[in-house]
């Protein structure tokens, strides 16, 4: 009888076995600390995990000071059998902010892991550790769940310790999830914070606000000051500690519906150069969030993560190939929202694809309009015609996955601050060279509710199977509730994919399963 992998996990069956958990013993150095030092380096901003595999996991830290990083890892959660991992100094060039990429780890597995610090010049010297636990991907079909949405702390609704801060993140832990999907807008650069705001009805929310979150972010000390005051939250940061991230960005994460090449007129900003403040958020982005450099591919967002026998997500970067905001109905190839690059990567990739299922994370939904004043901030611009602008390339993206026959694909999305489920129906659109395939759409975590959905533009045939949004622009609050994010189960007997759509208290507002192709 095959046991499901979360009950092993929750069985302890596995504990303290298998060469992994004691092919390296402790260092004297990290044990126990001979004496206690009150000077000694402390983790300021929590840990997390992220783009975690069968066989690999990065871990991040950030210290209160200049401090060599060391990895913990094991199957038990008392550290009895670890494997420690050598990390990098931390130094204040990168903002004191590290990571690790552990290889090597048993698949399917829960592990317990633990950062601590060392003096830089005297390694008997370590701060207290703070741990975390991850799972890694299963290497055969077995059951996987996992989370996404996005938008936190924007519309000028931040911290609210009246509240409980970050709420949501406790209803996300609860449903156990072996990772997180953040589709981006995870911090708002632009949205700078006020102490107190008072709403239509007379009711007060008020903000935990930092002189980072007081103005918006120019400087590469305040777009790190973004990541820093989210990471103040209880909440999110034991979530990110327990459960791994898959991190892309959207405009937010620089500032609102940003381009490359674009100049500012927005009077708040002395830098103007669009592309200066990118590249201080990029730099902010990959200091403070689990993701790894490499060589190669410095700074990429768009990537592959496996995850196991029955799951690829490609996550997708909408932001740093797109042309500039305007009518959007220009022919094909003079724009596009993926860059050339990027659209042949992703279809190569499709191709390649073993997995049972293929999650596209899209930081911006296909069908919906999205206005940027008169221009056109997403993919579809409400002509409702054959593919013009940015649909051209996405239409070449659909057309590729129907052709070469890749199946089960199935698009996660977020950014307009509503949830829904659409689904695309050839039969139903004006271009209909594709396979049908559901679109769905979380969010927001802790920001503005929109008072109702973007319109749909009749192209590629969406239909509205599902939507919830705010009552009114009056109560678009996260005080009133409507505060999102989805939930994908996939089966490992059947293969099903069960996807949830649910409230900031963990009630289902909408369900539907996916039965998988051949």
């Amino acid at each position: 009888m095959a046991i499901p992998r979360r009950t092993l996990l929750r069985s302890g069956l596995f504990a303290g076995t298998g060469a992994a958990a004691s092919s390296l013993s402790l260092p004297t150095a990290l044990g126990a600390p001979a004496f206690v030092r009150r000077d000694r380096p402390a983790v300021s901003h929590g840990v997390q995990t992220g783009d975690v595999t069968a066989n690999s996991a990065i871990v991040w830290t950030r210290a209160d000071r200049p401090a060599r990083m060391l990895v913990e890892v094991s199957r038990r959660p008392d550290f009895r059998h670890s494997l420690t991992v050598p990390g990098p100094l931390l130094t204040p060039d990168s903002d004191l902010t590290g990571r690790v990429r552990l290889r090597g780890l048993p698949a399917g597995r829960e592990l317990h892991y633990r950062v601590r610090l060392a003096d830089p010049y005297n390694a008997a010297v370590t701060g207290e550790p703070a741990t975390g636990r991850l799972r890694t991907a299963p290497q055969r079909r077995d059951d996987v769940r996992f989370l996404w949405s996005a938008d936190l702390a924007g519309q000028g609704w931040g911290i609210n310790p009246d509240v409980g801060g970050y709420r949501i993140f406790r209803a996300m832990a609860e449903r156990d999830p072996d990772f997180f999907l953040c589709s981006g807008d995870f911090w708002y650069a632009d949205g700078p914070l006020a102490e107190t705001v008072t709403l239509p009805d007379g009711q007060v929310w008020r903000n935990v606000v930092t002189p980072e979150k007081a103005k918006v972010a120019e400087t590469l000390a305040e777009y790190r000051g973004q990541h820093k005051y989210n990471l103040m939250d209880d909440n999110l940061r034991a979530f990110v500690a327990t459960v791994p991230m898959i991190n892309q960005w959207d405009d937010h994460e620089v500032l609102n519906n940003w381009y490359p090449g674009e100049i500012l007129t927005d009077t708040r900003y002395a830098e103007k150069r669009v592309d200066v403040l990118a590249e201080r958020a990029r730099q902010a982005l990959f200091e403070y969030l689990p993701l790894e450099h490499r060589p190669r591919t410095e700074g990429r967002v768009h990537r592959v993560v496996r995850y196991g026998p029955q799951l690829d997500v490609f996550v997708l970067d909408m932001r740093t190939y797109r042309d500039a905001n305007g009518p959007n109905d220009a022919p094909a190839p003079d724009t596009g929202i993926l860059g050339a690059e990027q659209a042949a990567w992703l279809k190569r990739e499709l191709a390649a694809s073993r997995a049972t299922w293929k999650v596209i994370a899209a930081d911006i939904p296909l069908g919906l309009v999205v206005p940027d004043g008169t221009a056109h901030e997403g993919v579809a611009q409400g002509n409702g015609g054959a593919p013009l602008g940015r649909e051209a390339e996405i239409a070449g993206v659909l057309s590729f996955i129907r052709r070469r026959r890749v199946t089960n694909t199935v698009w996660l999305t977020a950014d307009v601050h509503f949830t829904a489920a659409h689904y695309y129906d050839p039969g139903k659109a004006v271009f209909q060279d594709f396979a049908p395939f559901w679109e769905f759409v979380s969010g927001p975590l802790n920001a503005g509710v929109a008072p109702e959905p973007n319109p749909l533009d009749a192209t590629f045939g969406p239909e509205v199977r599902f939507a919830a949004h705010a009552e009114s622009a009056a109560k678009s609050s996260p005080l009133y509730g409507n505060q999102f994010f989805g939930e994908v189960d996939i089966d490992g007997s059947t293969a099903v994919m069960t996807v949830r759509l649910r409230d900031a208290d963990g009630a289902v507002r909408y369900s539907v399963d996916l039965e998988p192709r051949d």
